[in-house]
């Protein structure tokens, strides 16, 4: 990670937990690029699990009138490698190998909650692996996925 141009902050000298609350507290509008874009906001940020949500909207639709399945790969993908993200030293970095999305049930596109939570199962000095769920507002499973993420040291 390198310095935060526009507020002066040097990211590398940060922990991944210490990086993902200072995001967190800064709000949605002020996050990384693709959080603007879709509408993801941090709820919940602890070293090994953190839970994003986002609110569904029309643009979202594919064409059965659903919402899109990249929208909740998109909530995955960010969820679980951000839980794997908020175990990384200061200067220590990862990126994503696999991601593996199974798809349960649709969202609707008008406004509703979609809950994020994304949890690591392992953490090893070359590899990590995370868990992840997206739910409803009621609880309901809408997808889920595991990803693998290679760790640079």
């Amino acid at each position: 990670m390198s310095a935060d141009t526009t507020s002066g902050v040097d990211f590398s000298t940060m922990s991944g937990l210490e990086t993902l609350r200072w995001i967190k507290d800064r709000g949605p509008e002020d996050g990384p690029g693709i959080n603007r874009l879709i509408g993801m906001q941090f709820d919940e940020v602890e070293f090994g699990r953190v839970v994003m949500s986002l609110t569904t909207q029309p643009n979202f639709g594919n064409p059965l009138g659903t919402v899109h399945g990249g929208i909740a790969a998109t909530l995955l993908d960010s969820v679980v490698g951000c839980a794997v993200h908020s175990t990384m030293d200061a200067g220590v970095s990862y990126t994503t190998l696999e991601l593996k999305v199974n798809y349960i049930r649709a969202a609707r596109t008008d406004g509703q909650k979609l809950i994020g939570e994304g949890d690591t199962i392992h953490v090893g000095r070359r590899t990590a692996t995370a868990e992840g769920r997206v739910l409803d507002e009621h609880g309901n499973l809408i997808a889920h996925a595991t990803t693998t993420c290679i760790v640079l040291r």
